[in-house]
């Protein structure tokens, strides 16, 4: 029987009717008001890019006309001050008693939530929030001594070994509107603005030849995935070109198809073609449970570590010193590096909003290993130009590309992009498909076209430094350049932490200087099994709260403690997520300040070597700043990108 209860239905990335918990339990509970709410002051410095706005805007009406069919149309609500002012109104105009929606977990979306949710509760309005984006949720996760895990492969683990709870939450038949809805002004799809000019709409024509936004078309990409391309997929890996990805992210970031859904077809699938006697599927479905298991790790991370949009989660890794420089930065995003296989994944990334995620990582690699770029500006960059963006992929990405995480790819790894090309694109058809210039470079000569004969060149047309850029710098300077920027990083850490000791030095805390800092989340739950799931969300505390998370310093290791006794919270003030993040990107140093993309303009430092400006531990938090890497939700974590360019890194002795 359908209750009483009059309930908002908040939609944020949960573009769906099917297993979305929120949806479900307001029709259950009583009269239903299905909202979505574009408010662009608060998203801030994460304000989507033109791709990701342009699947928001055709998925809207994907979802409106499926909950009218149902009996509730969607009230879009374009919200000038805040989300919450939005959603006042609306309580206010229909007398609503409930608030409901599917939980968010990067830090920006979770100060927002605990505002939302303190201000909702003081005037008395029920508010309930569901698990609709994950397997597992992050507190629910933490190793025997209960701490968060900080590599994935111990975290994933541990997550195979409980239960999975499949979701119950089918499509509603039918909706019952709130009385009074229509007093409630949704406004046209238009007028949101999420295409700002007629340049967008140019340009996103051709997003509508790639992609066909909404969850009945998610549900279709899914089974087509499941019945074909699922058996191949271990083997696109090594294929860059082409359609060798599930195609599958945009979907999950946008919650068109429930993360749930595809993790139970695949397994079914899989336990089909065993009975069937049809082994060769386990490599490709251990791959893509794993891909699963990368995203669901991008959120843990987000969640127990809230200031890795901002820093490093490697406590070292404040004092290395970035190059910031504006100039390379440009190059590297227009695809002008010199190095073919780099410029031609930047180059495709720029037109299509789309790149595979083995691109993703051999361009990011080049930027923060060949270029010392900032890996906030890549992460910011990618953020906004990818279809698929999505902040905490992003975030997992290039910490672990930049050897920012305990089992990212090491600090001092240097990969060939030439060789990465020979290994990934061994017959060159993708750069010639990017890079035009090349179109008639020989096979032979396509990802090295620097060491050609000059008689080939002319043949082909390159004129090397005319119509194609010689590499941006020699391979063997890079190898340099990064290992004299991770000796400073040592000796500047050291510094550090000896200053900390007031020079008392013994051996009992050398080894602590030479270490990574590896920051530890500790949870100490007591009675769990009286917490109900929506208030096992963290938000801010205040100093009357039974929640509590503390900052320690013990034998120089970074702790936060978190002790859960009525309900499961994240302090804000020691993350940097609690500041006031504002769109206007400010030339003045931030610690969120990112190049304009149409900036070229020339950035000076006193510390000027052959290596470039490099930049010290003290302006590095000022001046540093940031897909989606794991664009398929791909696997990436232990497979090589090519040869790597080794050196001892230089430490201190």
């Amino acid at each position: 029987m359908v209750g009483s209860e009059r309930t908002v239905v908040w939609f944020r990335r949960d573009l769906r009717i099917d297993d979305n918990p929120a949806l479900a339990a307001a029709a259950r509970d009583g009269s239903v008001l299905p909202v979505f709410i574009w408010c662009p002051v608060d998203e801030g410095q994460f304000y989507p890019g033109r791709c990701s706005r342009w699947w928001l805007k055709q998925s809207l009406p994907h979802l409106s006309k499926s909950l009218e069919s149902l009996g509730c149309p969607l009230v879009l609500i374009l919200a000038e001050d805040s989300t919450l002012a939005a959603l006042l109104k609306c309580i206010d105009s229909v007398g609503a008693t409930k608030l409901v929606y599917n939980h968010l977990y990067d830090p920006i979306s979770l100060l927002r939530d605990d505002k939302i949710k303190k201000e909702l509760l003081a005037l008395g309005i029920s508010v309930e929030s569901f698990n609709g984006d994950l397997l597992y949720e992050p507190w629910e996760v933490y190793d025997d001594n209960g701490y968060a895990f900080t590599t994935f492969n111990m975290y994933w683990e541990k997550c195979m070994k409980l239960p999975v709870e499949i979701s119950p939450s089918l499509a509603p038949w039918r909706l019952v509107p709130i009385p009074g809805a229509e007093n409630v002004h949704s406004c046209p799809i238009d007028d949101l603005c999420l295409e700002s000019n007629k340049d967008e709409e140019s340009s996103n024509a051709l997003l509508r030849r790639a992609w066909s936004p909404g969850w009945h078309n998610a549900e279709k990409i899914l089974e087509e995935f499941v019945c074909h391309g699922l058996l191949e997929y271990a083997k696109h890996g090594m294929k860059v070109g082409g359609t060798t990805t599930s195609l599958l992210s945009p979907y999950l970031h946008f919650g068109e198809v429930s993360i749930r859904k595809v993790y139970q077809l695949v397994r079914m699938q899989q336990i089909k073609l065993e009975n069937e006697g049809r082994y060769e599927t386990e490599e490709s479905v251990y791959f893509f449970l794993r891909s699963i298991g990368l995203r669901e790790y991008s959120r843990y991370l987000c969640f127990n570590f809230p200031f890795t949009h901002e820093r490093s989660l490697l406590g070292n890794l404040k004092h290395y010193p970035w190059r910031v420089d504006e100039d390379r930065f440009k190059l590297w995003r227009q695809g002008m590096t010199g190095y073919p296989l780099v410029d031609a994944g930047m180059r495709e990334l720029w037109a299509t909003g789309w790149t595979h995620n083995r691109i993703r990582v051999i361009v990011s690699s080049f930027a923060v290993k060949f270029l010392l770029i900032p890996w906030k500006w890549g992460m910011k960059y990618f953020w906004d130009v990818l279809l698929d963006a999505d902040l905490e992929n992003d975030i997992l990405g290039w910490q672990y590309i930049s050897g920012s995480l305990p089992d990212g790819h090491e600090l001092s790894r240097l990969d060939n992009p030439e060789v990465q090309g020979q290994k990934y694109d061994p017959d060159g058809e993708y750069v010639r498909t990017w890079i035009p210039e090349l179109a008639r470079m020989p096979t032979e000569w396509i990802h090295h076209p620097w060491d050609a004969p000059g008689c080939i060149l002319e043949v082909a047309g390159v004129e090397l430094g005319f119509n194609y850029p010689k590499p941006i710098i020699e391979i063997h300077m890079a190898r340099d350049c990064l290992d004299d920027a991770i000796s400073t990083m040592w000796q500047l850490d050291t510094a550090a932490k000896l200053a900390e000791l007031n020079g008392e030095v013994v051996e009992d805390n050398l080894s602590n200087i030479k270490c990574f800092d590896i920051p530890k989340v500790v949870l100490k739950e007591a009675s769990p099994s009286a917490l109900p799931v929506d208030q096992r969300v963290p938000y801010a505390s205040s100093k009357n709260d039974n929640v509590k998370l503390t900052e320690l310093k013990d034998s120089n290791k970074h702790i936060i403690c978190v002790d859960v006794i009525r309900s499961s919270k994240i302090e804000g003030e020691s993350s940097v997520a609690n500041s006031s993040i504002s769109r206007k990107r400010s030339s003045s140093d931030t610690a969120f300040h990112v190049p304009s993309c149409s900036s070229s303009a020339e950035v000076h430092s006193k510390n000027q070597d052959h290596c470039g400006s490099l930049v010290g531990s003290s302006r590095y938090l000022l001046q540093e700043a940031g897909k989606n890497y794991a664009d398929e939700v791909e696997d990436n974590s232990s497979a090589d990108s090519g040869t790597s360019i080794s050196r001892p890194s230089k430490r201190p002795a």
